[in-house]
Formats: C-alpha cells, sequence, structure tokens
C-alpha cells in the first residue's frame, strides 16, 4: 500500500522514467553493498536470501562471481532489520551465512524488533517480521556492534541515524580522503515516484509523518552537500545525486563507469 498515491500522476512520473505499473504494484530493485577498504570487506545489508521470491536472493551469486567467500566478510553494516535487508544473514537452517562477521546495528533499532511488548501489540499478520528479525541476528548475537546516534563503527565508516521507516533505522557515510557516499537505507523506495513526490510513504513505514520529515531534511542536506549517495531501492546503477525541480526533487543518476 502507497500513500499520497494520485495514479494518473503516478503514471506520467513512471512513464517518464521509462517504467510503468504492474499488477498488484509497482517493481523495485534490492540492492547490497560491499565495501573493500584497508584490507577489510564489509556489507551494507545482507540481501533477502529466499524470503522474497525468486527475483531477489541473488546477492551470494553476486559475491561467487567476484570471488569473495563469505567467511571474508568482517562486518555487515545493517541500515535496518527488515526481512529484504537481514534475511541473507542465515541460510536455510538459520544459521550464520557469514562465520566471521560482525554486526553493526542502531541500538534502537535491535531493541526494537527484541521487545516482547511491541511485538505483542502488532497485529497478528505482522508479528512474523518480528520473528524474521530475531532469527536474521539471532547467531551473531554475540558479534553485535550496537550504535546509537553517528558513531565511526569502523574506521571510514560512520553511522547516521535516520528513523522513521523503522525506530533505528540508519544510513552509513563512508569517507575516503576529501571524498564520500552516503548509503541511505529505505530513505527513497521508489526512485521514480518518492522524489518528485516525497510525502508518499509505503505500508511499511513504521512511522510514516516522522519517515517524511526524515526523508525532506535529508533531501535538502543532500542539496546543499552535494552529496553522493545510494540506496538499497535505488534504480540502478545505484548512485547518483538529488537535485531541487519545480514540484519537489529528482534524482541525477551517475553515469556508469564502463571498466573501472
Amino acid at each position: 500500500m502507497i500513500t499520497g498515491f494520485e495514479q494518473n500522476r503516478a503514471k506520467a512520473s513512471l512513464k517518464k522514467a521509462q517504467q510503468s505499473l504492474y499488477a498488484g504494484g509497482v517493481r523495485i530493485p534490492v540492492n547490497a553493498f560491499l565495501i573493500e577498504m584497508h584490507g577489510r570487506r564489509i556489507l551494507i545489508d545482507a540481501g533477502t536470501s529466499n524470503l522474497l521470491g525468486d527475483t531477489l536472493g541473488d546477492l551470494q551469486a553476486a559475491l561467487n562471481a567476484l570471488n569473495v567467500r563469505p567467511d571474508t566478510i568482517e562486518m555487515i553494516a545493517l541500515t535496518h532489520i527488515h526481512p529484504d535487508h537481514a534475511g541473507g544473514l542465515i541460510d536455510a537452517q538459520g544459521a550464520a551465512v557469514f562465520a566471521n562477521a560482525q554486526i553493526s546495528i542502531a541500538d534502537e533499532e535491535y531493541r526494537f524488533w527484541h521487545d516482547d511488548s511491541i511485538m505483542a501489540s502488532v497485529p497478528e499478520s505482522a508479528r512474523g517480521f518480528f520473528q524474521i528479525a530475531r532469527n536474521s541476528v539471532a547467531p551473531y548475537k554475540d558479534r553485535l556492534i550496537l550504535h546509537t546516534g553517528e558513531e565511526e563503527v569502523v574506521s571510514g565508516l560512520t553511522s547516521l541515524p535516520l528513523p522513521g521507516h523503522t525506530p533505528g533505522h540508519s544510513g552509513y557515510i563512508l569517507k575516503s580522503a576529501d571524498k564520500q557516499l552516503l548509503f541511505w537505507g529505505d530513505v527513497i523506495h521508489l526512485t521514480a515516484l518518492q522524489f518528485e513526490t516525497p510525502g508518499m510513504t509505503v505500508a511499511f513505514d513504521t512511522d510514516a509523518q516522522q519517515t517524511v520529515q526524515t526523508r525532506l531534511k535529508l533531501l535538502d542536506r543532500a542539496v546543499a552537500d552535494d552529496l553522493l549517495l545510494t540506496g538499497a531501492h535505488i534504480d540502478f546503477p545505484g548512485l547518483g545525486k538529488v537535485r531541487r525541480a519545480q514540484d519537489g526533487y529528482a534524482f541525477q543518476a551517475t553515469p556508469w563507469q564502463y571498466g573501472a
């Protein structure tokens, strides 16, 4: 379910982006990211595994194509613990896929999904998300790095609180020399729609009002600071900058660097 969705306007925005409505909704990508720096390998999020259908869950295949073994990943920096971000942490038997990795996650995010009273207060249909979240991080319970506020979780990578989509939803800023890249998680789900209509939210936004407030604040910052950014649901190639547009904002994709 999408709030603030006006079908004719949405169709026009999608057409401009060379996309269209599908039966039942809009297709979106699910991205995870591999960072190699200072001799370390870090993932931003871990994908979906087999939780969300046949067209997702390809993270392991992508790592294999790069000759990156799961046991060489030293950290997974989670933006939040929804199944499309944390599902890939465990295999079909519930064991850790990344044998040597620490998990970085906001303390508030971890506590939210592990609070029995909150789980009991939500509709029965939503409680499965709590169990999936708990199962996903359970094998890593002795390897957690719980951050609050803006903290350097590892040299060059700093957490950035972005609450709303979930209570502890976070981004990460990667810095190298005078360059930086923002991984902003689920600030935007629908590239073709939510930049133009930033008040549009999705059913999975825990607090829709806070989601919009966080989004607007970060979009303004991205424009003012000319930030290079990417996100879990930004259309391929998934890297770019935010610009102001007449009725809101626009995403300017960075050209793909062939052979770089």
